[in-house]
């Protein structure tokens, strides 16, 4: 578990300054996809909860400091969405279109349901999420469309990434 957890993280943190850097010359309207949650995604449904909760929150710790966020808001959002993605681990095919898109299309309503709730709560520190609603719809299909390749590429590492047991 803690080697794949290992690279996970180095995954998700590859993603994230790959998010950050190169996508975002070709934002779409300053929107990229977020590649380190579906990075997260794929290592939790392959390797389960515990693993899809510790890499979540070292690579959202990470992604905090990379991010204006405040800090451990993205701990949160990244270690409760890898618990949840990791209780599918097993329960279906994983495919190379379908459950890429469904598997990252949740994850992206989830990551917002959660930033909205920390809203609700916190307040103005945290922007609203749904102030712009093109905003999160461009991110969700972005995240869509790029699950397909990224799984793909990932199976490619899955020696790595897959811990055992």
């Amino acid at each position: 578990m803690i080697r794949s957890v290992i690279w996970t993280v180095i995954f998700c943190i590859a993603a994230a300054i790959l998010q950050s850097t190169v996508l975002y010359n070709i934002a779409i309207f300053n929107v990229v996809p977020d590649l380190a949650l579906c990075v997260l995604v794929f290592s939790a449904y392959v390797n389960g909860t515990m693993t899809g909760q510790v890499s979540g929150f070292f690579s959202g710790l990470f992604y905090d400091f990379l991010s204006v966020a405040p800090l451990g808001m993205n701990c949160l959002i990244r270690t409760i969405t890898g618990a949840l993605a990791g209780i599918f681990k097993g329960q279906f095919f994983l495919d190379f279109f379908f459950m890429p898109v469904i598997l990252c299309t949740l994850a992206t309503i989830l990551k917002i349901l959660i930033t909205f709730i920390l809203y609700l709560i916190v307040g103005t520190s945290i922007p609203n999420p749904f102030a712009n609603f093109t905003t999160f719809l461009i991110e969700m299909g972005l995240n869509a469309l790029s699950a397909p390749v990224l799984f793909l590429l990932l199976k490619n590492f899955k020696p790595i990434l897959i811990g055992r047991g």
